[in-house]
């Protein structure tokens, strides 16, 4: 047989073209062989109807946070499978030292392999780590991280300043593990640059995929306006959370982290989940500012679609906030524009008993940080961006061969002879009410619950393995890690 499998009728969407084309997809041994009009059932073992369904190359959820509420053994699992309900096939998690992760500390040479070790035969998508280093003896690893694990990205969590994951923190070193003489604070933002600067040094032939993503928020600013308003006491809920992290806070961390990068010659920068016309406003202007800097701009699916007058409140709170209708239409108007080059999902799996503070419910500074919403990713990007002109094939580029070129996935993201056989199928005309009772995630509600949505994935494939069909997972855990380049 010339092929494994074909699927055929289908309507190809591809990145980086206009067009959306009637096709037909030749796979075997897990990869696209061809890709035309026209094949010969008799060339293949298996055949499947695409159904004249719209033919996605396989998602690539590059902000992912698996483990941090629940133990990555479970989690892994769990949310997974809610990537694969979605359409994503390669999921990028942060990871960290300190509390939640793994709860403890200590060198990566350590402490990733029993990441590695908890995650292998756990995952229905295809993973990959993002790593933070916390302590200065982080920096002194990254070479090893890189030479060993074949991770490329790393992490800066910009508030963690003087604010905990949840709020105002008096005890950083105990909530981030640190020793005494370790500081996180921006002399070690900088340093960290410098090391991600000498490491694209010592590995020339990875100089492109070698990169440092921040997490944009001041934390100085973050602990007064927080201090202001809940002594004001005039507002509650999303608003009040959003008026506590104001966007001028990411917009300053932005021009912060923007200088230092210049500084050090740290030349790959990722700003991640930007929420505010200000923070994207900041960071044009330092793009004008440095432009021998490669910035990338990441929003998430949470911010495109929420806002603070949303209906299920605090069950949205994330970090940075969710922020106005009019944030809403500018982050829109910037993908628009091309000054957005991925959206993910952000995806944080936290219980609805752990979310919102059983004793205070209604106070927004009580309630955990972060929510899933993997499984949406494409549906909800897809629904909300062709009622603005955008097209399929833009969306393919947001969340599948823009994220997989920048972080070193060089086999996944489109549906061309060569890549990874990962391939969504979905169904551009129907029309669903999200309904989190139905989703695969253990979070037990979403804060798109009630929302209506136009595009639904039908069937998941991974590397030419039906995973996912019709709210049905059907293959056991056959992801694999993803050590880069790949």
């Amino acid at each position: 047989m010339k092929f494994d499998t074909i699927v055929k009728n289908i309507q190809l969407v591809r990145p980086n073209i206009s067009t959306v084309k009637d096709s037909n997809i030749g796979i075997k041994g897990g990869k696209i062989i061809t890709v035309q009009p026209d094949l010969n059932s008799s060339d293949a073992n298996i055949i499947i109807d695409g159904c004249n369904y719209m033919a996605f190359p396989g998602l690539v959820d590059a902000n992912m946070h698996t483990g941090i509420y629940t133990h990555l053994s479970n989690d892994a699992i769990t949310e997974s499978r809610a990537a694969a309900m979605g359409g994503v096939t390669s999921s990028i998690n942060y990871m960290r030292t300190g509390q939640y992760y793994l709860n403890k500390t200590g060198p990566y040479r350590e402490f990733f392999p029993e990441v590695l070790d908890i995650s292998d035969g756990k995952f229905h998508v295809d993973y990959a780590y993002h790593l933070a280093p916390m302590m200065g003896s982080h920096i002194d690893e990254i070479d090893y991280i890189i030479d060993k694990f074949g991770v490329t990205s790393f992490k800066i969590f910009m508030f963690y300043g003087s604010h905990g994951l949840h709020g105002k923190s008096d005890d950083q070193s105990n909530f981030l593990m640190i020793g005494p003489d370790d500081k996180y604070d921006m002399a070690h933002f900088e340093f960290i640059m410098r090391g991600i600067r000498k490491a694209m040094d010592n590995h020339s032939d990875k100089k492109d995929i070698i990169s440092l993503s921040l997490h944009c928020e001041t934390a100085e600013i973050m602990t007064a306006y927080t201090k202001l308003v809940e002594e004001e006491g005039k507002l509650a809920g999303l608003r009040a959370y959003s008026a506590s992290r104001p966007p001028h806070s990411e917009g300053l961390a932005i021009f912060i982290a923007s200088y230092l990068a210049n500084e050090t010659d740290c030349i790959n920068i990722n700003l991640l989940h930007l929420t505010s016309r200000k923070a994207i406003d900041a960071a044009m202007m330092m793009q004008a500012t440095f432009p021998h800097i490669n910035f990338r701009r990441e929003v998430t699916i949470g911010h495109l679609l929420l806002d603070v007058d949303c209906p299920n409140g605090n069950y949205a709170k994330v970090n940075p906030p969710i922020r106005s209708r009019e944030d809403v239409e500018a982050l829109w108007e910037s993908l628009k524009n091309g000054h957005i080059d991925w959206v993910v999902s952000d995806h944080a799996c936290c219980s609805k008993e752990m979310k919102v503070n059983s004793n205070d419910p209604d106070n927004i500074f009580l309630a955990k940080s972060g929510f899933g919403g993997t499984e949406y990713l494409l549906s909800g990007l897809f629904s909300e961006g062709t009622k603005r002109g955008v097209s399929p094939n833009k969306i393919a580029e947001l969340v599948c061969w823009n994220p997989a070129q920048r972080f070193g996935l060089k086999s996944k993201g489109d549906l061309a002879p060569g890549f990874d056989a990962d391939i969504v199928l979905v169904d551009p005309n129907e029309t669903f009410v999200v309904n989190s009772g139905e989703s695969q995630s253990t979070q037990g509600y979403s804060p798109f619950d009630g929302y209506e949505l136009t595009g639904k994935v039908k069937t998941t494939f991974l590397r030419g393995n039906k995973i996912y069909e019709n709210g049905n997972i059907l293959d056991k855990a056959c992801g694999k890690y993803l050590k880069r380049p790949y």
